[in-house]
């Protein structure tokens, strides 16, 4: 048995968020997308967490469902993002983590916990001024199942292997708690091949999610868990990498992967970096180095990937395979001439995952022949284009996302 989970996502709570992000939506979204499995995001912001406890009700395995629905079949667990805001190895780092509990029980001692850190109430994901280490030692000493995923590892400002604030190894940060640490989360920047050449995650499970902050953006990058749905399940395929794959961006995309610096219009590769130094070339200031800059900083050993007959990227030695993917309603868009987010794409996106029994399932498994029936011939190359990873990416970086195009001759 597999499920699909996205444990990274935000409420209407949290600063830079839709208003729509409530408990009903997030379940109708989960059902559209083809995801069984949500973090119910934000649990340390009070006024959240009072609509948590209305809202979902305790399934007796560390999992809760929706109250007054019984229709619906997604799940949550108790999943929060803390800002880490703290001195260590003489710098002030800063670390977002994404927290997980088993109950509503723990999540209110945790939160109590955490009010002594920060206040709670300023924003969804609320900063704390803690060291990533005393975070999960605070976590551990309220209840041995709590468990922490660094997020988005490589992201400049606020990854743990950021180039701005970030350590250098997991060991360096959480010391003597290191082997509490069972997966990190790769965010858009990355993928899970980039992170195979790091030693130290040889035995952790590389992850990824979303960070939603409006309902279309949920599921834009997934998990696929082996075994069946439960928080000592989830637990347990973290710490044994139990995962069948994940659903990535393509890493290009991600607004940090290459270095640059955006007010100059400058991007630049790792080996460009190499060439030019720190510093713009345009006007002299400090660049922000990418992803892929850090990565090739703290990369210890290449390593073999190649693509299956399925479009699934695979490597040696084995770990979870991954694919790439474009949203749905890019593709739409895109073959349509049309915005993103206007009506008529939003009409012909609900109708053709309606047909496939969501998105996920589109993307993937639809056969060409269905979709061209269903969406039409443009649409279902376009999908094709996807899966062969046929598309043309301009990079990210300094904070501006790369852009993707399934036609880029159009």
């Amino acid at each position: 048995m597999t499920y699909v989970a996205d444990l990274h996502l935000h409420s209407s709570y949290a600063m830079a968020t839709s208003k729509e992000l409530n408990f009903e939506n997030l379940a109708r979204w989960a059902g559209i997308k083809g995801i069984d499995l949500l973090a119910s995001a934000d649990f340390t912001h009070p006024m959240w967490f009072d609509e948590t406890k209305a809202r979902l009700h305790e399934t007796g395995d560390g999992l809760l469902k929706l109250r007054d629905s019984p229709d619906s079949s997604v799940r949550f667990v108790l999943g929060t993002e803390v800002n880490c805001n703290g001195q260590q190895g003489g710098r002030n780092r800063r670390v977002h983590m994404l927290v997980f509990a088993p109950s509503l029980d723990v999540a209110e001692r945790i939160n109590a916990s955490c009010s002594r850190h920060g206040i709670l109430t300023g924003d969804g994901r609320p900063t704390l001024h803690l060291t990533p280490r005393e975070l999960l030692e605070l976590l551990l000493e309220i209840d041995e199942r709590n468990f922490v995923i660094p997020a988005h590892v490589w992201t400049p400002w606020f990854g743990i292997y950021g180039s701005k604030s970030g350590f250098d190894s997991l060991e360096e940060c959480f010391g003597d708690l290191a082997d509490r640490v069972y997966a990190i989360e790769t965010g858009l920047s990355s993928d899970p091949a980039m992170n195979w050449g790091v030693s130290e995650l040889n035995d952790r499970s590389i992850v990824s999610f979303s960070d939603a902050h409006s309902l279309p953006k949920m599921g834009r990058e997934l998990t696929v868990f082996d075994g069946e749905p439960s928080y000592d399940g989830l637990l347990r395929s973290l710490k044994n990498q139990g995962i069948a794959y994940t659903v990535e961006f393509f890493p290009e995309e991600g607004k940090y992967h290459n270095s640059g610096h955006r007010k100059c219009g400058v991007s630049l590769t790792p080996a460009e970096v190499g060439e030019v130094g720190d510093r713009c070339p345009v006007c002299a200031r400090l660049m922000t180095h990418g992803v892929a800059y850090r990565m090739a900083a703290l990369t210890s050993r290449e390593v073999k990937t190649w693509t299956d007959e399925d479009g699934f990227t695979r490597g040696e030695p084995a770990r979870p395979p991954f694919k790439s993917l474009v949203g749905l309603q890019q593709i739409i868009a895109e073959s349509l001439g049309r915005g993103v987010n206007t009506k008529g794409v939003m009409d012909r996106y609900l109708d053709i995952v309606g047909e496939f029994g969501g998105e996920l399932a589109t993307l993937l498994e639809a056969p060409p022949s269905d979709l061209t029936r269903t969406a039409g011939q443009r649409i279902a190359e376009g999908i094709g284009r996807v899966r062969r990873g046929d598309v043309s990416i301009e990079p990210g970086y300094d904070g501006k996302f790369g852009r993707v195009s399934v036609w880029p001759d159009e």
